[in-house]
């Protein structure tokens, strides 16, 4: 079973940019489909990105669409959320997933396994 651990979340002017890190122990984290969500206050979580277990293949929801970038290091365990050209609509709570499902995967209920959040605030 794998846990998972974000940082990197903080306050942050908008247009400017953070990264997000998710450490992973206990588990093969190369066998793992990864993935971003967010839960901004009084709203549900929603899907951000998704990065199959190799690292080739991404997706991402439009909203973020070309100004975050989901990476994977595996060596390390790791996965990354850069994010550039923060809006104060990206404020909310990021949350890193992994799921044994095979391919890129952005349906919530599909992911075992989350972490505990990192807070991301982007002021006007």
């Amino acid at each position: 079973q794998v846990q998972l651990v974000e940082s990197g979340g903080g306050l942050v002017q908008a247009g400017g940019s953070l990264r997000l890190s998710c450490a992973a122990s206990g588990g093969t984290f190369s066998s793992y489909t990864m993935g971003w969500f967010r839960q901004a206050p009084g709203k549900e979580r929603e899907f951000v990105a998704c990065i199959s277990w190799s690292g080739g293949r991404t997706v991402y929801a439009d909203s973020v669409k070309g100004r975050f970038t989901i990476s994977r290091d595996n060596a390390q365990s790791t996965l990354y959320l850069q994010m550039n050209s923060l809006k104060p609509e990206d404020t909310a709570v990021y949350y890193c997933a992994a799921t044994r499902w095979i391919g890129l995967v952005t349906r919530r209920d599909d992911y075992n396994y989350w972490g505990q959040g990192t807070q991301v605030t982007a002021s006007s």
